[in-house]
């Protein structure tokens, strides 16, 4: 590495060091609300770092929508909550033209996907065009109604969550529409502990409710710096391969997944991984990524786009068990 590579690694640690700090703000003030879900709260700041979007996946009850209604809160943003129901039209997300007898106009209702924050609550439950709607929204950050653009409020983030699929009444997102998430994050229970301190919450008095910390500036400048973090090729080599590995698998000495990838990532979860692990440096306070950076957000980015094949299934084989074979089989830098 020249010494003038290392200068300017050097300088952006120390300006990253003293910007990540908002990350800290943000977590304590979420700390506050959340108990336990640490997993959760970082993903979602590395969604809203990285400008990506995610799928949060869990049974109902464990504080999904709470998380993205704090974010939105400790950040003084826009807030708005979508409940996917079978009846739902495209137009009850988006907006709609009303007319106006008095003025014999139409004029413009927007819809509740105008806020910065957007919780998507139950997205499987909804009809296609619904989902499409929306997921149209998140991919172009513009809506169109009646033939005018609107652009989409900055920051923008969508936290869809679903319920896992074995459940009635769920329409599954195809996988073209599932791809525009940048994770997808599977939730488990609290810990004992964790759920002692989350009842003695509920029943307090006052519910604890958390301050305005940031304005949406803070977080447009630490996008940008974001986008400063260093990678080196050798990391952007292993991101390649991880994803290289799941639509090739044989040439990466893992035959035995020939048969049970239907298809693997798409270049899209090569630049998403990439910009996952460089918001994950920042959120760690460091101005470049590792591989372990790369690791921990592996399984977020690739499980939902992973197509198994039956016999997969068959054998009880998971996209989570493909990507931890990848990871072990993958050489690391």
């Amino acid at each position: 590495m020249t010494e003038l590579l290392q200068d300017d690694i050097k300088e952006i640690n120390e300006k990253i060091n003293k910007e990540s700090a908002i990350v800290d703000i943000l977590l304590l003030e979420m700390n506050k609300v959340i108990v336990g879900q640490k997993k959760m709260s970082e993903r979602m700041l590395v969604a809203l770092l990285s400008n990506g979007h995610v799928l949060l996946e869990g049974v109902p009850g464990l504080a999904k929508t709470l998380a993205i209604s704090t974010l939105a809160k400790t950040i003084d943003a826009k807030f708005s909550r979508l409940q996917f129901t079978p009846d739902l039209l495209p137009a009850d997300i988006i907006g709609t033209q009303i007319y106006s007898p008095k003025n014999e106009k139409f004029s413009i209702k927007k819809g509740p996907i105008f806020a910065n924050f957007v919780l998507a609550d139950e997205i499987n439950r909804a009809p296609a065009k619904v989902q499409s709607a929306l997921l149209e929204a998140m991919q172009e950050r513009q809506v169109t109604i009646g033939g005018e653009s609107f652009d989409l409020d900055k920051p923008f983030l969508v936290m869809a969550t679903q319920n896992p699929v074995e459940q009635e009444g769920t329409y599954p997102l195809p996988e073209a529409q599932v791809d525009r998430f940048m994770l997808k994050v599977v939730i488990d229970y609290p810990k004992k502990e964790e759920e002692k301190i989350i009842i003695r919450n509920n029943l307090a008095k006052k519910f604890p409710s958390p301050n305005s910390v940031l304005k949406t500036d803070a977080i447009i400048k630490a996008r940008n710096l974001v986008k400063e973090v260093y990678m080196d090729e050798k990391i952007e080599q292993y991101i390649i391969d991880i994803v290289f590995a799941t639509r090739y698998p044989e040439q990466y000495g893992l035959e035995k997944f020939k048969d049970m990838i239907a298809f693997g990532g798409s270049p899209r979860a090569s630049i998403n991984l990439a910009a996952a692990a460089k918001a994950f440096a920042f959120i760690k306070r460091r101005g470049y990524v590792i591989p372990e950076d790369v690791r921990a957000l592996c399984h977020d980015v690739l499980r939902h786009r992973i197509g198994i094949t039956y016999e997969a299934e068959a054998e009880n084989i998971t996209s989570e068990d493909i990507i931890t074979e990848i990871l072990n089989t993958v050489e690391i830098p």
